[in-house]
């Protein structure tokens, strides 16, 4: 089956409003940057996203937040996103915020049929206990608190009951892609975008080089097509947009002239 389609905004035409989307990418490595931006101007808004954080520099889901479209954000890191950290604060937006290694294997687990798992991380904290903001009142209260989980003991280790991840959608960045919906993801990219493309019920995938069916050998597959529906190829100046979030420059080596 031939998955492309012509352009971002066709492939993210049935995204309806408050849709819940899994979102790749760490930082800003393999985001999905046209993908967000074709929703940005359909105007979609109130949606539920999964992604580890929520933009950077004023790029990826940034894009989206900045403008008021997201309502609810499940990741594991604000980082230096002030937009962000200020919607929390203020009450705009709810955020559940999870251990990274947990939101992982909640969306790996999601995307494998497997309901819930037991994990070790966050026993003894708020993760496992409740209470932690899910959403603030804007006046320094907290309107909503996470509710405890499920702990129970195995060999006399406390786990705590964490949920799989099941989104309506989810957005992805691949190296390279066939029509058949085979992805390759590239060094750091291939972080959640594996995790995320499975989570998703509908999963659109932009590919940097597309590719031909059986150019892909079958080993080298991160992603296979079962999990993928659609598949926009980029252009080569879309393809080479790659954002560096600190650009750091060494010194000169002593007697080298600058």
């Amino acid at each position: 089956m031939d998955k492309v389609v012509a352009t971002a905004l066709e492939a993210v035409a049935d995204v309806p409003e408050g849709a819940s989307l899994a979102v790749g990418g760490f930082g800003l490595s393999g985001v999905p940057n046209v993908l967000i931006q074709a929703l940005y101007e359909r105007g979609v808004g109130s949606l539920s996203v999964v992604s580890n954080n929520c933009g950077a520099m004023e790029s990826g889901l940034a894009v989206l937040l900045a403008a008021g479209r997201i309502a609810r954000v499940t990741g594991s890191y604000i980082g230096a996103n002030k937009e962000f950290a200020r919607q929390y604060l203020a009450g705009e937006l709810e955020v559940e915020l999870i251990p990274q290694g947990t939101l992982a294997e909640r969306l790996r687990a999601g995307g494998a049929g497997i309901p819930a798992f037991f994990t070790p991380a966050g026993v003894g904290t708020q993760v496992a206990d409740g209470g932690l903001p899910w959403r603030y009142d804007g006046q320094g209260g907290v309107a909503l608190a996470s509710p405890p989980k499920e702990v129970r003991e195995f060999d006399g280790t406390e786990y705590v009951l964490e949920r799989g991840i099941r989104t309506d959608f989810a957005l992805v960045r691949a190296a390279k892609g066939d029509r058949h919906g085979n992805l390759v993801f590239n060094k750091s990219s291939r972080n959640f975008n594996p995790l995320a493309a499975m989570a998703g019920r509908v999963t659109i995938a932009e590919v940097e080089e597309l590719v031909e069916p059986g150019e892909i050998e079958p080993d080298a597959v991160h992603v296979p097509g079962i999990f993928v529906q659609r598949v926009i190829a980029l252009t080569p100046e879309q393809a080479a947009d790659k954002k560096i979030e600190r650009r750091t420059v060494s010194a000169p080596a002593e007697g080298t002239v600058a």
